[in-house]
């Protein structure tokens, strides 16, 4: 009995071990899509990271509500990064131990490019609701649900001059993002093509970005009229107060970053009355979907959504789509679930909060048409044309 009993226990062993080999880089048995997200939901972007967390939930919730993507369940799982690239990375690989086999994330488009670079070996399917570098898709297994920066530049510069906002612009940007840099420097090539002039264009990096008094000191002697700001809310919210200290009283224009300027934390909101951006979503749109979206995540959340939670929420549905269109199952391991997605994504249009039949090519990019947006009374107002 006791030569049976050492017997059966390494037989065991044995088999327990090879099980753990055969389900190595597979979901196996699995019954849910295991969701994870990546985003700062403490820093200096925390506003963006929370927005992205909360969107992403609620459409979970919904999905789930509704008996699933194919009547398979959905788990979620939602790292905070920090707004550091090695967190990012560090909070992918915890996911990947959680069970991951979808990544919605990060947030950021420094995280985005440092989280890719580990992903693509994995082939893990990878949709960021807001990384707009087009370094985040330069690898297979990425989309985007937000436009590129080179897109956001170029739509900048268009509407500034098909518009007559201003004759003479000024550029503040932050040369070490990829996400600033970008920006401007296709701003700066569509300008030749729009009747106006950049007069100057003032650069500041991470370790100088409390004092702006130069770049705008700089603005004014050169004339401008408009500051094109293509940087994240916080140091926005530095400038115009800057700004309007110095007594300068320039327009001032952004693109997607800026959105959450008026939930910074001691900042005269009064400060932003005026300025405008280009964005995918409105909260005060009148369709029925965006005012669903938007009562059920202040019922939820007890703030109004931004772009970042239209984004994610956005992605989540477009994921559901992705399955459906492919048939992919929890079971298939990463990588297959990966190539499954990867091939449905060529193929579907999903009408979402932040574009009306959004499409993506085998780069990544998705395909929708920007709106403009201005503060006004302490609330970002959709500009109809």
């Amino acid at each position: 009995m006791k030569k049976f009993t050492k017997f059966t226990a390494l037989a065991l062993s044995l088999a327990m071990v090879v099980a753990s080999f055969a389900g190595c880089g597979t979901a196996a048995g699995a019954n849910t899509f295991k969701i994870g997200g990546i985003g700062p939901t403490t820093g200096g972007a925390a506003i963006y990271g929370t927005a992205v967390k909360n969107g992403a939930d609620l459409a979970i919730k919904e999905i789930n509500a509704a008996g699933g993507i194919n009547g398979v369940q959905i788990e979620y799982n939602f790292q905070d990064d920090e707004l550091d690239n090695e967190k990012s990375v560090n909070a992918y690989n915890a996911l990947k131990d959680w069970g991951m086999n979808i990544l919605v994330g990060p947030t950021t488009s420094g995280c985005c490019v440092a989280v890719a670079a580990e992903s693509v070996n994995d082939n893990m399917f990878q949709i960021t609701p807001s990384g707009s570098s087009v370094d985040c898709i330069k690898n297979d297994n990425v989309f985007q649900v937000c436009f590129t920066d080179p897109n956001q530049g170029i739509g900048a510069a268009a509407y500034i001059g098909q518009n007559n906002v201003a004759s003479k612009v000024a550029v503040i940007y932050d040369s070490s993002d990829v996400y600033s840099s970008g920006i401007y420097t296709k701003f700066a090539q569509e300008a030749g093509n729009q009747p106006f002039d950049i007069v100057s264009a003032e650069a500041f990096t991470a370790d100088s970005k409390t004092d702006f008094s130069v770049q705008l000191q700089k603005a004014a002697d050169n004339g401008a009229e408009l500051v094109f700001l293509p940087i994240y809310y916080t140091e926005a919210s530095l400038i115009l107060t800057q700004a309007a200290s110095a007594g300068y009283n320039f327009k001032f224009f952004g693109c997607d970053g800026l959105d959450g300027i008026l939930g910074v934390e001691n900042f005269d909101t009064s400060l932003a009355e005026g300025v405008m951006l280009l964005t995918p979503f409105a909260a005060d749109a009148k369709d029925e979907k965006t005012q669903k979206f938007v009562a059920d995540y202040e019922a939820a959340y007890g703030e109004t959504p931004n772009q970042f939670a239209a984004d994610a929420y956005d992605a989540v549905y477009i994921i559901k789509a992705a399955i459906e269109k492919s048939g992919a199952k929890p079971s298939m391991s990463v990588s297959e679930l990966g190539d499954a997605l990867k091939g449905a994504m060529t193929q579907i249009s999903v009408d979402g909060l932040t574009g009306a039949a959004m499409t993506w090519t085998t780069d990544g990019a998705v395909n929708k048409a920007p709106k403009a947006m201005e503060i006004k009374n302490g609330n970002y107002a959709l500009i109809q044309d």
